[in-house]
């Protein structure tokens, strides 16, 4: 069996450390190939981005320049219509049909998952990584019962799964919480504030040359 490749998807508008350190936590302590970081051209769940898509994939490319493993994919924005996970999970099953994939995300998304567009269908296409995040926690006051019972049929034993099948396995993996928003950098800059040191420098210097967020 090849080594899994990781897929984390989002706005990135901005990108910031509460993205990529997770990012590069789940790529070593999962012992992945490489991380995918997909921005999306039209979120279904969520407000429109401020930032035009070559923008938001400008600061992402200039934030993971110096990390390999960390690749920046832009299929979403070159796909007309909403940005339906399930979609993009079915072209890079398509493109690397004997690799593992492990679809990432946050607690927060995850128990959203029940209002996502063909949620069923995601372990059929890779494994899910929900990585905890500051505030939130799994119990069944806060998953519906689809969802319960959905963890509890796919649920991983061990992380050593993740290697060992294709798809089908969902892992909580705990990671560093930075309690980093883009929607508080972006609030911050309109308040004239700099929002550097939660970001990388080369994509705070980039917002300052386009005058991104500024009201």
């Amino acid at each position: 069996m090849k080594t899994p490749i990781g897929i984390l998807g989002g706005t990135f508008d901005p990108v910031h450390f509460g993205h990529l350190r997770p990012a590069l936590e789940l790529l070593e302590e999962l012992n992945f190939a490489q991380i995918l970081l997909i921005p999306s051209q039209h979120p279904p769940h969520r407000p429109q981005p401020e930032a035009s898509p070559a923008q938001r994939l400008a600061m992402l490319q200039r934030a993971v320049a110096s990390e390999p493993r960390l690749v920046v994919d832009a299929r979403e924005l070159e796909r007309d219509g909403p940005s339906y996970t399930v979609d993009t999970l079915r072209s890079l099953r398509a493109q690397w049909p004997d690799t593992p994939l492990c679809f990432c995300l946050g607690l927060d998304a995850f128990l959203g998952l029940p209002q996502w567009y063909n949620w069923r269908e995601l372990s059929s296409l890779a494994h899910l990584v929900v990585s905890h995040r500051p505030g939130w926690q799994l119990d069944s006051e806060t998953m519906s019962e689809a969802l319960q019972h959905w963890l509890t049929t796919h649920r991983a034993d061990s992380a050593s799964e993740l290697h060992d099948a294709l798809a089908g396995k969902i892992w909580l993996q705990q990671v560093s919480q930075l309690a980093i928003s883009a929607t508080g950098i972006r609030r911050g800059i309109a308040a004239g504030h700099s929002a550097r040191y939660l970001l990388p420098d080369p994509v705070w210097d980039y917002i300052q040359q386009q005058q991104l967020y500024r009201p």
